[in-house]
């Protein structure tokens, strides 16, 4: 990375599902230099409600706290954690959402950075407010009821295959999977080092297809979508609200298993 050039703008984007204060203490432990703190809950999505547990943000919203973040329409920028990506492509892929195509993932995350002996810094950067304008959508997405009006969508799950079978669910009332989709644990993305992986295509079943990503909330659903984007297919739509939304209408229907029918 460029860490000197005041266009590159980084932004930690660590998170914990168990503790919603994990990432801003992780921040002011220590960061990359001139980072900027991407909340999860507060920045990265909306309140949780009838729309899922992590609803897209407003978009006008969005727009202000990247303003306030500095970014400009010349900012290249790079979205870390320290798991993996997870919470990282959710940064990436909201970006794009807003039309910015120069924003990038750092393979490894904070690890990486170490690794390769980049500094951390406790250091909160002093930004200047920007104009930064949102353009035309680089995404797709796709609500509930074209799910269900669609005859054959191509679903794919990233939770866990646990949670996509209906063994267990730490998070949601409800276990299980929309009826239809497709096991692709996002986890499964990544190498022993906790890369991006190189050695091989696990969406290549999926070339002709027309795909819609969705996991617990939004979020890790990103991960498949860039992954997906990395072995040189087509972007797939984002289903937002995904499984916290979906099982909020009982009519909607559950599959368990292999495909075992199920009602919420």
């Amino acid at each position: 990375m460029h860490a000197g050039d005041p266009r590159w703008i980084c932004f930690d984007c660590r998170h914990s599902l168990a503790d919603a204060e994990y990432g801003s203490a992780a921040y002011a432990g220590g960061h990359i230099p001139g980072a900027r703190f991407a909340d999860l809950d507060r920045d990265l999505a909306a309140p949780p409600g009838v729309r899922g547990r992590h609803p897209l943000p407003d978009r006008d919203q969005l727009v202000a706290r990247f303003r306030a973040w500095g970014a400009t329409t010349d900012s290249q920028l790079i979205a870390y954690d320290d798991a993996g990506g997870m919470f990282a492509c959710r940064f990436w892929w909201l970006a794009r959402w807003l039309g910015h195509a120069a924003v990038a993932v750092l393979d490894g995350g904070l690890a990486a950075w170490l690794e390769y002996g980049g500094a951390l810094t406790s250091k909160v950067p002093e930004v200047q407010a920007t104009n930064f304008a949102p353009r035309t959508p680089l995404t797709r997405t796709v609500d509930a009821d074209a799910i269900v009006r669609s005859r054959d969508p191509t679903l794919i799950d990233a939770r866990a295959s646990e949670r996509y079978a209906g063994e267990e669910e730490p998070i949601d009332p409800v276990a299980g999977h929309i009826p239809g989709a497709l096991s692709l644990p996002c986890s499964e993305n990544l190498d022993e080092r906790g890369r991006f992986r190189r050695d091989g295509d696990r969406f290549a079943a999926l070339a002709e297809a027309d795909v819609v990503s969705y996991c617990g909330s939004g979020v890790t659903a990103t991960h498949n979508i860039l992954a997906m984007l990395l072995a040189g297919h087509e972007e797939p739509a984002l289903y937002p609200g995904s499984w916290s939304e979906w099982l909020q209408e009982p009519s909607r229907g559950v599959e368990v298993g292999n495909g075992t029918a199920s009602a919420p």
